[in-house]
């Protein structure tokens, strides 16, 4: 690839990019920024109408270890019965798997719009070569998933190895055809608010359609802060290029308040324009009985 140069420094294409945004990002003001937006703006949503459509963007979500064919299917068919159960409600967005259930969940989906995502690309650690993350990848969609979640390379991130991190995303973006891809960066890891801004910027770049916080498997997980800075750079990168990429907080999304705080957090920084469950997500499992408790006004425990 010819480098071009900045400063007469050769400099990869993906540099060039970031060289559009500014990542000097000050985390005391993120933080302060956040809690502004939390005391004056999330009440003002703490609505009927807002957690019925939070119910429709959610991901239902299985990652364990003891998930079987058996078990995978009846986490199906609670959203098949849902749909019988509240047809006045929406369903969720979403059932997230591992890609050894993608046949699964499309063999027992019966739902229209309901996605079918699996984790690829050796999840959570994406420690693996690329020739086993795609090849994971595209079984994962051959077998029905229409929507594939990645894990950024962040060893690869950490050594400042940003083509390498770009050439895994792009490969495995080009394994999933005409899939939706989401790429983890694994916020807890990147820890500042410049690492996550700069992880969002390249991952957009090279071919995210989302970008999401965690894998859920490592504290900490989603933050109010992490959701700051990554929705910052969706709206620059949308200003910059005009495409539009969707968000998803997921991991440590325990209460309605923090469905709550990070649905705020989109409508203050992206707009109504981000406010679909197409282009806000919520990768958890235990936060559809707290909201379909709180629509029906009575605790229901019904995934």
């Amino acid at each position: 690839m010819e480098l071009k140069k900045i400063d007469n420094k050769p400099v990869s294409k993906y540099e060039e990019a970031l060289g559009k945004y500014n990542l000097d990002i000050d985390d005391e003001f993120v933080a302060q920024e956040v809690k502004r937006i939390i005391a004056e703006k999330v009440l003002e949503n703490d609505t009927l109408e807002v957690k019925k459509f939070l119910m429709g963007s959610v991901e239902l979500t299985s990652l364990s270890t003891t998930d079987s064919d058996t078990s995978i299917m009846a986490f199906t068919e609670k959203v098949n019965k849902f749909d019988e159960a509240y047809p006045d409600l929406p369903h969720v967005a979403t059932i997230c798997v591992y890609p050894c259930f993608a046949s699964v969940v499309s063999s027992t989906l019966e739902v229209d719009g309901v996605e079918i995502a699996c984790v690829s690309g050796s999840f959570p650690s994406s420690q693996a070569l690329i020739e086993v993350k795609v090849a994971e990848t595209a079984l994962a969609v051959k077998d029905g998933a229409t929507e594939i979640d990645i894990v950024m390379p962040v060893g690869k991130f950490f050594d400042g190895d940003y083509e390498g991190v770009c050439d895994d995303i792009n490969e495995m973006k080009q394994a999933c055809g005409d899939k939706a891809m989401k790429v983890i960066l694994e916020t807890g890891c990147l820890k500042t608010a410049k690492n996550i801004k700069t992880a969002s910027i390249l991952s957009m770049y090279a071919g995210a359609d989302y970008i999401k916080t965690s894998t859920g498997k490592l504290n900490p997980a989603a933050t109010p802060e992490a959701a700051y800075v990554m929705c910052q750079a969706i709206k620059e990168y949308y200003d910059e290029t005009g495409i539009q990429i969707g968000f998803k907080p997921a991991g440590g999304l325990n209460t309605v308040t923090d469905a709550l705080i990070y649905y705020t957090i989109v409508k203050e920084i992206l707009g109504e324009q981000w406010l679909t469950n197409k282009w806000f997500r919520l990768g958890t499992s235990r936060l559809a009985n707290l909201l379909l408790s709180e629509v029906t006004g009575e605790e229901v425990k019904f995934f």
